[in-house]
């Protein structure tokens, strides 16, 4: 209903009724919040949100002899004013300023339409000093040419040298409950040195020396960091085996063979050689950039984590038949529900893999044979972000890919055994996502009700003509996109309400998302191409219950990725998570586990398989905190 009139009067001795018409609009549910106006007409001042009638004091003390008509007007005021104490405010706040994150990224730009400028980077986060709350590293471009120099560039940085950036968390908490995000940046004292063409990064403790390190991509050698424990990091990539010269993008790490060591799979891209690159042009007879089908695959990499700080090329001997796919991003999760960790790969132009595992031993791509490698009609699509999740709260993760503007995002729902059914029309999200081009993309329960919506970083990769006509600097930025889960049937668009920074034309790559204050809902860090970082904050979610998890191993007390956690409600709704840092696209992200519960208040059980095969349940869940749980050790909790 749009909205309702209601007639009231106030009368008074010797005066005439006096009719007051309340028009209620009343509220629409959006992102679990509530909008409304309320306006008044009659014998009153007429001001938003208010009722002020002209009210005689003869009037006043008549109506104190006419209890049941106040008491009835009161109810009605009441009833008309109560919408208004839900007024909507924005779903997230852009802090990124506030709390000291600055951050603006370098594409190394100098007119020549060299590849990687338009591609991209991502970012993301890690608790690299083990305090407890979510550090950021973001990750810088550079000069693509050898002669070129900084008064080439088309968007000169301010930095002769621009480098990646490490940004700690000085999280504080003040007696009455107030947090304040601060961030300090040491970029200069942790040793990280990033000063190649950054592209993407993976984190985890892969020396089990429980402090997390960091793989960085480029576009160029990639680099192994270990943690030093004392907030610095040493470059170990020559002594772990684990370089690689080729065009790095997303990468993963994870335990694929159980082993109790952190494996890494490196997603590469199409070879690109600055000093021999081709010349493109668009519709108009422009110069634009070129797409991937112009350049060579290049093989993705599958290091296997030896135990003894060194790596061993597994590629050929792991993923049977292999072939190149142009690949940009990466996702691991349990296909098919046997317990054993299966890889997705989103390729730009060709078909996607689903790599299923055979009990740890090796991987075959069954992606075309799950429907799962091309779209409904049959296409390879441009695919770039990627992201794994229960879209309808079934048992079994579902996958988003993002894709280039003309083709629809699309939505593979996973009916549990690893067969795959596009179902992007039906769910809403096809028409949408035509006008734009998606990079950095994944679930998260905004608003904490239980059902995982989804955010989708939006930037073109071809001149949009509109743009350019205007003289536009940089013509490739598009506004970015937030839908809320409509219980597993359909989405919504929301990205109206979503707050001022989604009203932004940004050309948005990565995306990252992680509670950054630690308050029970996930927020998103922004990795924009040639633009400011933007750390988006949530506002909404920790107005609903839930419950958030840590799970670490009993020895290192790293997080056990590939974990897969499945909490159940008092009213049988369940949920399924799990434990991993990559998605998104060239990203990593926040550990750590979130459940929504809305408003219920109590959960019946949370059951745990841990990447080892084994599996527990907690039978004392605690709501509205992070609770830590340690292998072998979940219900032994002090």
């Amino acid at each position: 209903m749009a909205g309702a009139r209601i007639w009231t009067s106030i009368p008074g001795p010797g005066k005439p009724l006096v009719l007051y018409r309340l028009k209620v609009k009343y509220p629409r549910r959006r992102a679990g919040l509530m909008t409304n106006t309320i306006s008044a007409t009659g014998r009153a001042e007429t001001i938003k949100g208010v009722l002020k009638p002209m009210v005689t004091l003869s009037q006043i003390r008549y109506l104190q002899r006419n209890q049941r008509v106040l008491l009835w007007v009161m109810l009605m005021l009441v009833f008309c004013m109560v919408p208004l104490l839900h007024a909507r405010s924005p779903l997230f706040t852009e802090i990124s300023n506030a709390s000291g994150l600055d951050f603006h990224h370098f594409n190394g730009m100098t007119g020549q339409y060299y590849f990687p400028e338009m591609t991209g980077q991502g970012g993301g986060f890690i608790d690299y000093d083990n305090d407890g709350d979510l550090d950021v590293y973001l990750l810088q471009g550079a000069l693509m040419a050898r002669h070129e120099t900084m008064a080439d560039a088309l968007f000169p940085s301010s930095e002769q040298v621009p480098t990646d950036r490490l940004f700690r968390n000085d999280l504080k908490r003040d007696e009455d409950g107030k947090v304040t995000i601060q961030f300090t940046d040491v970029t200069q004292t942790s040793g990280i040195n990033g000063v190649e063409y950054g592209m993407g990064l993976a984190c985890g403790d892969f020396n089990n020396d429980g402090y997390p390190d960091l793989y960085i991509t480029n576009y160029g050698p990639n680099k192994m960091l270990f943690n030093n424990g004392d907030g610095t990091f040493r470059d170990v990539t020559q002594q772990t085996g684990t370089g690689d010269e080729l065009w790095g993008t997303s990468a993963a790490a994870f335990d694929y063979d159980r082993d109790g060591w952190l494996d890494l799979y490196l997603v590469n891209y199409v070879y690109f050689d600055v000093n021999d690159h081709k010349r493109c042009y668009a519709n108009n007879s422009k110069r634009d950039y070129c797409g991937p089908s112009a350049f060579v695959s290049q093989k993705d990499r599958f290091f296997r984590n030896k135990g003894d700080g060194t790596f061993e090329d597994v590629t050929q001997k792991v993923l049977v038949d292999y072939q190149p796919g142009s690949g940009l991003g990466i996702v691991t999760f349990d296909a098919n529900n046997d317990g054993w960790l299966d890889i997705y790969v989103a390729n730009d132009g060709q078909p996607n893999q689903l790599w299923i595992s055979q009990d740890g031993q090796s991987f075959m791509d069954e992606a075309l044979f799950a429907g799962a490698a091309v779209n409904m009609n049959g296409q390879a699509e441009a695919s770039m972000g990627i992201g794994a999740g229960d879209f309808d709260n079934d048992g079994d993760e579902d996958l988003i890919m993002t894709h280039i503007m003309g083709e629809s995002n699309t939505l593979y729902l996973n009916d549990g055994t690893a067969f795959f059914e596009d179902r992007t029309i039906a769910v809403g999200l096809s028409a949408i996502s035509l006008a734009y081009t998606a990079f950095g993309t994944n679930w998260l329960d905004v608003d904490n009700d239980g059902w995982l919506d989804l955010f989708m970083g939006n930037g073109a990769v071809l001149v949009i003509e509109s743009l350019a006509l205007k003289n536009d600097p940089y013509p490739l930025h598009q506004s970015n996109l937030l839908f809320r889960n409509e219980q597993g049937v359909r989405f919504k668009d929301i990205t109206a309400t979503a707050g001022p920074a989604f009203a932004l034309s940004e050309v948005t790559r990565g995306a990252a998302f992680g509670d950054i204050d630690n308050d029970g809902d996930i927020d998103i860090l922004l990795s924009n191409n040639n633009g400011a970082a933007r750390l988006l904050r949530n506002d909404v979610g920790n107005k609903n219950n839930w419950v958030g998890l840590k799970l670490v191993h009993p020895q290192t007390g790293s997080d056990v990725l590939g974990t897969r956690v499945i909490l159940q409600t008092a009213e049988k709704k369940t949920m399924l998570r799990q434990v991993r840092i990559e998605g998104s696209y060239c990203s990593t992200n926040d550990p750590r586990l979130v459940f929504g519960l809305g408003q219920q208040e109590t959960v019946q059980a949370v059951d745990i398989l841990w990447n080892d095969g084994t599996r527990e349940t907690w039978t004392s869940p605690s709501i509205n905190q992070y609770s830590t749980l340690k292998m072998g050790h979940v219900n032994k909790r002090p």
